[in-house]
C-alpha cells in the first residue's frame, strides 16, 4: 500500500503521517491534521495507533529506506537498537554508532543525523536526549507513552 497515510490522534494532539514506497517507510511526519488526501488505513499506522495504546512494539522490522551519508546512517541503525522505553543521550548513541564520544566531529555527526532523521517513530529519536527530528512535545509524549 503504497501513499501517503495519515490519521488524527488524539494521544499526540496531531496527526501521524506515514510515506511509504515500495513497501518501505520513507517518511513519517507529525503535521497538525491529516492532509485531506491521505490514505487512512494501512497496516502499519494501525501498529502504531496500538503501540499508542500501550502495546509494546520496537517496530525493528518494519523497513525504512534510508537516503542519507553512511555516517549517518550507522548513527541512525544504533538508534533502532536503543530498547523500548529506555532514553541514551547523545554520547552514549556516538558508542553504539561506532564513533568516538570524545570527538566533536562525531558527536556533530550523530546530532546531524538525528535532525535529519526521515522516519521518526520507526527509526526512534525520542529515545535520545539531544536533538531530533520528532517535534519536542510528540518525543515526549512518545516517552509517556513507553514509561
Amino acid at each position: 500500500m503504497d501513499g501517503i497515510h495519515a490519521r488524527e490522534s488524539a494521544t499526540l494532539g496531531r496527526s501521524i503521517q506515514i510515506g511509504v514506497v515500495g513497501g518501505r517507510v520513507i517518511s513519517v511526519s507529525f503535521p497538525e491534521a491529516p492532509p485531506a488526501d491521505a490514505d487512512p488505513d494501512h497496516p502499519l499506522l494501525d501498529r502504531v495507533f496500538g503501540y499508542l495504546d500501550g502495546a509494546s512494539d520496537h517496530f525493528d522490522d518494519v523497513t525504512v529506506a534510508l537516503t542519507v551519508p553512511t555516517a549517518q546512517r550507522e548513527v541512525l541503525e544504533a538508534v533502532r537498537t536503543v530498547p523500548y522505553g529506555e532514553t541514551v543521550g547523545v554520547g552514549r548513541l556516538a558508542r553504539l554508532a561506532g564513533l568516538d564520544d570524545d570527538a566533536e566531529a562525531d558527536l556533530n555527526t550523530v546530532e546531524t543525523a538525528l535532525r535529519s532523521n526521515p522516519t521518526p517513530l520507526f527509526i526512534p529519536d525520542h529515545r535520545i536526549t539531544g536533538p531530533g527530528a520528532t517535534p519536542l512535545s510528540v518525543a515526549e509524549r512518545l516517552r509517556d507513552v513507553e514509561a
